[in-house]
C-alpha cells in the first residue's frame, strides 16, 4: 500500500498523469515511489526511496515516454523502505503495483523459487508479478493470467498490471479492503486507489467489488467477475471539487482542517435536525420506534482516532438512548468471537471507509445477522457500500494523516444517532430533544470561539515543546478526549504521550510525574470536577507542570495550574468536541516548533487498508 495510479490514452502524457495523481495521494503517507511506462514494446521503470520529489527529480533528468503506465507510492509491509522494494515490480514481461498484503507470502515465495524464479525484492507484490508472468509464458492473455494468479493469493490486494505483450491495456483486480477506482474518459482510461488522484481528468468512475477484474483501455473499461463473466455497471458521476484538496492559504493541510471544523460540523448536522418538532431526520435511515425497540445492544468498532470517537459515543448511546454499548478495536473484534445477532446493531466507524480491520468487523456483524449502520466520511467507499445504512459525516476530504475534522464530525454523528434512538425509545422528551438540538446548533460557533485561542495556545506550546513526555488526564466523557489528545501529540511531534483516566493516575502513572513532565488535565465544569481537582493537586504536589483545559468563568483553576486554556460549556457531551480543539492546536504547534512533517508523519498512512 498506499497509492495507485494508472493511465492509458493519448490526451495526456502518461508520466504527467501518473505524477499528478501520486501527488494527490501523498496525504496517505508513504516511504517510496515509482512509475512504469510501456514504450516501443518495452518497459521503462523509475523507482526511488523517499518522497515523491525524489522521483520527480529523477524523471526531470531522464523523462519517460509512453501513453500507458502505472505508478505507486508505497508504505512498507514486506521488506524495508528502499529502492529495491519500491513499486512497480517486474517479473519477466509483467509489471505490477499492489496495495494489500499477501498472507501466504512465505509459501508462494518457496514455490516460486523451487520453480526457478529469481526474486529481486523482499516484497509480497513481486510474487504476484511472477505468478502472472508464469501465466503469460504459458500463453494466457493478461486478464486470464491475472485471474489465475489471484486465485493463488490468500489475503487482500488491489492490483494494476501491465504486460509488454499487451501494450494497450491495464488489468486491475481487487479483493479485500484495498479499493480500486476506474475512471472513464474520452478515448482514455484511468486507474486509482482513491478518487482525488484522477478527479481532475474525469468525473465518470466505477468501483471494483471484491473478486472482480477490469481491463482498462482507450475504448473504455470492461469489468468481469472471478469466473470471467461480464459485469454490467454504469459509471457514477463524482461531484467533488478538486479545489477542496488545496491548502487554501494555510501553511499545512492539518492546520487548514483544524480550522475547517466549524464548517464540517455544520455540514454534518445539515438538515438532519428539526428543532421545532424536537426530532432528528437521518436521511432515510430507519431508527423509528419499532426499529429502535429491536436494538438491545450496540457494538461500535473502529481503529485509532475513530475508536476514541466511539468511546465518546458509548456515553451518548448509554446515557441518552439507554442502550448498552460496547466499543471494540476493530483489529480485535472478530478474533474474540463476539456474540452478536438480530438484536444487535454494529456501528463501524471509519474516515476513509476503507479501513481493513473495520471492514472485517463489519462483515462479522453481517454474517451473524446484525444490522450494520456505518459512520463514514467517504461516499461509496467499501464500508459505505457494504453496510445496511450509512450516516455520512460530510467532513470533506481530509488530507493530513493525523485526523482532526473527521474525529469531531464522528462524535457529532454519534450524538445524532444517540439522540434519535433516545427520542424513538421514549427516553428523550420533545422538550429535552429541543435542548439537545439547540446545543448542537450552537456547537460550530463554540468551536470558532476556541479556534480564536490559536495564538495563546502557540505560546503555551513554545514553553513545552522541548519536553520528552506528556501525560493527558480526563474523567467521564473527557477520558477518551485525553486519549485522543495524547494520540495527536505522539503522531505528529514524535513525543511520547499517554492518555489516562484521571482516577487511574495513582495506580501507576503518578510515578512518572516530576518537574519535567507536562500534564494536560481536562478540568471543565462537570459532575466529576471536584475529583479532577483532586487529581490535579496530586500532580502539583509532585512538581508536575499542569496545562488545564477549564471552563470559562472558573475562578478556582488559576491557583491549581501553570497554564489555563478556557473553553465554553455546552453540556456534558458536546463539550467533549469543544475540548478537543485546544488539544489539536497544542499538538500542531508543538510539532511545528519541533520541525516535524505535520501532514505526513513518519511511518503512518492515512488509510490503513491491510490488517
Amino acid at each position: 500500500m498506499c497509492g495507485i495510479v494508472g493511465y492509458v490514452g493519448r490526451e495526456h502524457r502518461a508520466m504527467d498523469v501518473l505524477l499528478d495523481g501520486l501527488r494527490r495521494l501523498e496525504y496517505r503517507g508513504y516511504d517510496s515511489a515509482g512509475v512504469a511506462l510501456v514504450h516501443g514494446g518495452s518497459f521503462a521503470i523509475t523507482r526511488t526511496e523517499g518522497k515523491l520529489a525524489n522521483l520527480e527529480g529523477m524523471l526531470r533528468d531522464k523523462p519517460l515516454d509512453g501513453q500507458i503506465g502505472i505508478g505507486h507510492t508505497r508504505w512498507a509491509t514486506h521488506g524495508k523502505p528502499s529502492q529495491r522494494n519500491a513499486h512497480p515490480h517486474r517479473a519477466g514481461r509483467v509489471v505490477i503495483v499492489q496495495n494489500g498484503i499477501v498472507e501466504n507470502y512465505r509459501a508462494l515465495r518457496s514455490e516460486l523459487k523451487a520453480r526457478g524464479r529469481e526474486m529481486s525484492s523482499d516484497t509480497d507484490t513481486e510474487l504476484i508479478a511472477h505468478l502472472i508472468d508464469e501465466g503469460v509464458d504459458e500463453g494466457l492473455d493478461l486478464l486470464s493470467a491475472t485471474r489465475r494468479a489471484a486465485a493463488q493469493v490468500v489475503g487482500s490486494y488491489a492490483l494494476g498490471v501491465l504486460c509488454e505483450d499487451d501494450p494497450d491495456h491495464i488489468v486491475a483486480a481487487k479483493n479485500g479492503g484495498s479499493p480500486i477506482i476506474l475512471g472513464v474518459g474520452e478515448k482514455q482510461g484511468f486507474l486509482a486507489s482513491d478518487i482525488p488522484a484522477i478527479l481532475p481528468y474525469t468525473r465518470q468512475m466505477l468501483f471494483l467489488d471484491d473478486g472482480e477484474f477490469a481491463v482498462i483501455s482507450e475504448d473504455g473499461v470492461e469489468v468481469t467477475d472471478a469466473e470471467g463473466r461480464l459485469v454490467e455497471r454504469e459509471p457514477m458521476s463524482i461531484q467533488w471539487d478538486p479545489v477542496a484538496a488545496e491548502k487554501g492559504g494555510y501553511d499545512r493541510f492539518m492546520q487548514k482542517e483544524i480550522f475547517e471544523q466549524p464548517r464540517a460540523i455544520t455540514d454534518t448536522v445539515g438538515t438532519r435536525v428539526r428543532e421545532v418538532e424536537g426530532d432528528v431526520d437521518l436521511n432515510g435511515i430507519d431508527l423509528g420506534p419499532e426499529a429502535a425497540a429491536r436494538i438491545d445492544r450496540i457494538y461500535m468498532v473502529a481503529c485509532g482516532t475513530a475508536y476514541y470517537s466511539c468511546l465518546v459515543g458509548k456515553y451518548m448511546f448509554e446515557q441518552i438512548a439507554g442502550i448498552p454499548t460496547e466499543v471494540d478495536l476493530a483489529s480485535e473484534f472478530r478474533y474474540r468471537k463476539p456474540i452478536l445477532g438480530e438484536d444487535v446493531m454494529v456501528i463501524p466507524v471509519s474516515q476513509s471507509g476503507e479501513t481493513a480491520d473495520t471492514l472485517a468487523a463489519l462483515r462479522e456483524g453481517k454474517e451473524q445477522g446484525s444490522r450494520v449502520l456505518a459512520v463514514c466520511n467517504v461516499c461509496d467507499s467499501t464500508i459505505a457500500r457494504e453496510s445496511h445504512d450509512v450516516l455520512y459525516t460530510h467532513a470533506g476530504p481530509e488530507i493530513g494523516v493525523a485526523s482532526t475534522k473527521a474525529f469531531t464530525t464522528q462524535v457529532v454523528a454519534h450524538y445524532l444517532l444517540a439522540l434519535k434512538l433516545g427520542i424513538s425509545r421514549g427516553r428523550v422528551s420533545p422538550e429535552e430533544a429541543r435542548e439537545h438540538i439547540g446545543q448542537l446548533l450552537r456547537l460550530p460557533r463554540m468551536v470558532e470561539h476556541v479556534l480564536q485561542l490559536d495564538d495563546e495556545i502557540r505560546e503555551i506550546a513554545r514553553r513545552y515543546f522541548h519536553a520528552h513526555n506528556f501525560l493527558f488526564l480526563g474523567r467521564g466523557v473527557m477520558y477518551p478526549i485525553a486519549l485522543e489528545g495524547a494520540l495527536k501529540l505522539k503522531e505528529i511531534s514524535y513525543i511520547h504521550a499517554e492518555g489516562y483516566a484521571a482516577g487511574e493516575m495513582k495506580h501507576g502513572p503518578i510515578a512518572l510525574i516530576d518537574e519535567e513532565m507536562p500534564v494536560v488535565v481536562i478540568a471543565n465544569q462537570s459532575p466529576v470536577r471536584d475529583k479532577i481537582f483532586s487529581n490535579l493537586e496530586q500532580v502539583r504536589a509532585r512538581e508536575g507542570r499542569v496545562i488545564a483545559i477549564a471552563s470559562e468563568g472558573d475562578t478556582e483553576i488559576e491557583s491549581r495550574a501553570n497554564e489555563v486554556i478556557r473553553i465554553p460549556d455546552l453540556g456534558e457531551y458536546l463539550t467533549s468536541v469543544v475540548a478537543t480543539i485546544p488539544l489539536q492546536l497544542l499538538a500542531y504547534h508543538v510539532a511545528t516548533l519541533k520541525g516535524t512533517d505535520v501532514d505526513q508523519p513518519r511511518n503512518l498512512a492515512k488509510s490503513v487498508t491491510v490488517e
